[in-house]
């Protein structure tokens, strides 16, 4: 797997790339976001369009992330699940805690909407 990192004013968006599965990727995300939390960055996407399997270290992972991103006062959202990912969290329930867009922009607009509670 492969991440490339972009900014989007204060968002950071991870272009996730490849199969996200035990040794695959679930480290390399783990490392990723610890770093950007060291960093401070608070506000993450994950950009799931080109990620075509999650296996259930790699779910875990996410969640993990999800957890450590949102114990540091910050906010993790995912953008663009494939089918297959979209039914992987329905099936597992998780599609009620993460965030989910389609739209990049409205995912980045969503910061903004969250801060202003």
């Amino acid at each position: 797997m492969q991440i490339e990192e972009r900014a989007v004013g204060d968002v950071k968006v991870l272009d996730l790339k490849g199969r996200v599965t035990l040794g695959e990727g679930d480290e390399l995300l783990r490392d990723k976001v610890n770093s950007l939390l060291n960093q401070g960055y608070k506000k993450i996407i994950l950009n799931l369009a080109e990620v075509p399997y999650i296996d259930s270290a790699g779910l875990g992972e996410i969640v993990r992330t999800y957890t450590t991103v949102s114990k540091q006062g910050g906010s993790l959202k995912l953008l663009n699940l494939t089918k297959r990912i979209t039914d992987l969290l329905s099936i597992t329930k998780l599609l009620t805690v993460f965030e989910t867009f389609d739209s990049e922009n409205e995912a980045v607009r969503s910061f903004e909407a969250s801060a202003k509670v």
